[in-house]
């Protein structure tokens, strides 16, 4: 479980694609990694199977098909930098919301407008995840912890506009994205048990 606040931006250092899963090696700054943890990157939820060099926090993460085929993993190459958040204690503050690190599709982003010192993003989401979006409420894009500012529907896709305050324009890769890039989102969690409980009979 995450909160989508991200904690680092890291570098990956190598990517090798195998006949049934790709292998990142990703240099994450943490220095005291488990085997068999959980690392959100780019909002993804990975695990931690090889520590490769400890001190620099140089990690090897094993991503499966279905996630290259589903998230924009499939897109990295080295040196491309990524979200970094590492899995919730239970003693922490839940700063952002829920977040499962289950990335349900891709967003593209629209247009970037900059509102004094922050960002007024654009992104088009399928509207088969924009049924899950509210005015207000939350959403994770690229593994980040966003308010929806406002939004709309126009045919088979919904357009949500959020505030990329400072802070989160300097610590995250959004201030990286190219207009129509893709981006990792994750609906609100609870919205999608509130649909699957109303259409039990």
């Amino acid at each position: 479980m995450f909160t989508g606040i991200i904690e680092k931006l890291a570098r990956v250092s190598d990517v090798a694609h195998r006949s049934e899963s790709t292998s990142l090696k990703v240099d994450t700054g943490y220095s005291d990694l488990s085997l068999g943890e959980s690392i959100a990157l780019n909002g993804v939820c990975l695990t931690v199977a090889e520590v490769e060099v400890p001190e620099m926090g140089r990690a090897i993460f094993y991503v499966s098909p279905e996630t290259l085929a589903k998230t924009n993993l499939g897109e990295v190459q080295v040196g491309t930098i990524l979200n970094v958040e590492r899995a919730l204690q239970f003693s922490a503050r839940l700063s952002g919301h829920i977040v499962q690190g289950h990335v349900d599709g891709l967003a593209k982003l629209n247009s970037v407008t900059p509102r004094q010192e922050s960002y007024e993003m654009v992104f088009d989401l399928p509207r088969e995840l924009g049924r899950y979006c509210i005015n207000k409420g939350s959403i994770t894009l690229n593994g980040t912890s966003l308010t929806i500012n406002s939004l709309r529907d126009e045919g088979s896709l919904t357009q949500i506009q959020v505030m990329i305050i400072p802070h989160t324009w300097i610590h995250t890769n959004l201030s990286n994205l190219r207009f129509g890039q893709a981006v990792n989102c994750e609906v609100d969690l609870i919205a999608k048990y509130i649909e699957r409980l109303a259409c039990q009979k």
